[in-house]
């Protein structure tokens, strides 16, 4: 059981260099469900984002589109629970808003490994960064 950062989508549509191929590749295990993953819904906000200002609006709504509909892709809610935990972990820890919300959205899951490639989430003891390069 994974919880997988808004950069693993993003990196898999956003380039073609290797860490993107990484990213395809711990996607598609998901897809063929050999691993479970989970996500927050905040990730269909960010990737689609990504995907406008730097692909533009119909990259984007393909995106949006992909994501809301790939297969066994756990997406989990952001409620006034994740919040309450976010805003604990931005004053323990000074960590990001949106970084706080998916570390947030794991903890309250009981998922305890975090794919991602922002070291930010190293600080958060309750859970597991593990970097993009070293997920098998």
């Amino acid at each position: 059981m994974i919880y997988l950062d808004a950069n693993i989508f993003a990196y898999s549509f956003l380039s073609e260099d290797e860490k993107a191929h990484l990213c395809r590749k711990i996607l598609a295990k998901v897809a063929d469900k050999e691993i479970a993953a989970f996500t927050s819904a905040l990730t269909w906000d960010e990737i689609t984002w990504a995907a406008r200002k730097n692909l533009g609006l119909e990259d984007a709504k393909e995106e949006g589109r992909k994501f809301a509909e790939f297969p066994f892709l756990n997406i989990l809610d952001a409620n006034s629970i994740i919040i309450g935990i976010a805003q604990q972990l931005v004053e323990r820890y000074g960590i990001k808003p949106r970084d706080a919300i998916h570390a947030a959205t794991a903890i309250a899951n009981g998922i305890r490994e975090l794919v991602s490639d922002d070291p930010d989430f190293d600080a958060i003891k309750e859970i597991k960064r593990v970097p993009i390069e070293k997920f098998r």
